[in-house]
């Protein structure tokens, strides 16, 4: 009997199908002909049934929105995913250990994973810093251009490697605001002798100015503010200083934020923690984290115009710029102290050379783009 050309069809995408299986067989072979309980060479298993509990420690109040959304967002999503094979109980800042010692505690496996900002560690790291934000540095979407497709994650990795951690991005504030004073700020030569809660080189460069750069967790600032511990803070933005509450313990509101114009966040995780997953939970972990990324961002975007405006019309905050002289000498103080500290330090003249590169490859595509359109089109 002759085959109709339905029965031609089906017999030739049989044959098609079988000559594809067995041309992939040695490919497929080798991953399943590996014991999933005791994976060769130390590989990952490619898929177990066995369950893990992690803890996740964070830098932020325990209640804090997005930034504390998204450790938690994170846990659900991955927790989500994996169908309960990893279950990730969070705990913000205070709750296990201080805010400021959750890179140690993850270093050393008290927790799986940690959420902050790499920029908390410079003391232990001064390298690390770079991964955060540089002041008058790069925006966020430039940053992520470098550490996804510029090869900053390699060098992130290398620098994270000595302390058994793996770190990842895990969110972008936008370019931040310059902070809340309780003095006008109207030349250099005021911010001599103010004590500012302010991180990473934008503190060094205060201090550099004549401040004094003080460290604290985001739990502390307000009532170090409000005692006069400190004279004026950074934060991030209008929808967070909001909720934080600022307006009501200091006089005037800043821009821009000099300092941070697009802090990368990061997710940093035990490597010895990591390497036990069977790599589909080492990718719901990485692909957990990249979705955290983008939507921490897109909610300060989101958010931050509404309560900008609810700050100046409701609550009557006194909005102000920097002077440009005053920029002008915070841009020449934060050349002067990444100068230094990459003459002192090999790593992080490493890692800043790589940055600076990057960035000078972009700036013209920028100036074309972004830069002339927000000069001349709205």
């Amino acid at each position: 009997m002759q085959d109709n050309p339905r029965r031609k069809f089906l017999k030739r995408s049989l044959q098609a199908c079988t000559a594809s299986l067995a041309l992939s067989a040695p490919i497929l072979n080798a991953g399943c002909n590996k014991s999933s309980s005791s994976p060769a060479d130390g590989a990952p298993a490619v898929h177990t049934g066995k369950r893990f509990q992690w803890k996740m420690l964070t830098t932020w109040p325990p209640t804090l929105p997005v930034l504390q959304d998204g450790p938690k967002l994170f846990a659900q999503w991955v927790k989500e995913m994996s169908e309960g094979r990893l279950d990730i109980q969070v705990y913000g800042g205070g709750e296990l250990v201080p805010a400021l010692e959750a890179f140690g505690a993850v270093s050393q496996g008290t927790a799986e994973i940690g959420h902050g900002a790499s920029y908390y560690w410079a003391g232990k790291v001064p390298a690390a810093q770079f991964f955060a934000a540089v002041p008058f540095g790069m925006n966020p979407q430039q940053m992520n251009a470098w550490i996804i497709s510029g090869g900053g994650l390699k060098l992130w990795e290398e620098v994270y490697a000595p302390f058994n951690l793996i770190p990842l991005s895990g969110g972008n504030t936008g370019i931040q605001m310059g902070g809340w004073f309780n003095k006008e700020i109207n030349a250099v030569s005021d911010l001599k002798g103010l004590k500012m809660r302010i991180p990473g080189l934008g503190g060094k460069v205060i201090s550099k100015a004549g401040g004094s750069a003080i460290l604290s967790s985001g739990s502390e600032i307000y009532t170090n503010l409000e005692r006069g511990v400190i004279d004026a803070t950074e934060w991030i933005g209008p929808y967070h200083d909001y909720m934080m509450g600022f307006y009501k313990v200091a006089r005037y509101y800043y821009y821009p934020g000099w300092h941070e114009p697009g802090t990368n966040l990061e997710f940093f995780i035990n490597k010895g923690a990591f390497s036990q997953l069977p790599s589909d939970l080492q990718q719901i972990v990485r692909n957990a984290a990249a979705r955290v990324h983008y939507w921490m961002l897109c909610e300060f975007e989101a958010q931050n115009n509404r309560y900008l405006q609810k700050l100046v019309n409701e609550e009557n905050v006194d909005l102000r710029a920097f002077p440009s002289q005053v920029l002008e000498q915070l841009r020449t103080y934060s050349d002067e102290v990444i100068r230094e500290i990459v003459s002192s330090d090999a790593q992080s003249k490493k890692i800043y050379d790589a940055y600076t590169s990057f960035r000078m490859q972009i700036t013209p595509w920028a100036d074309i783009s972004e830069k002339i359109y927000y000069a001349n089109a709205l």
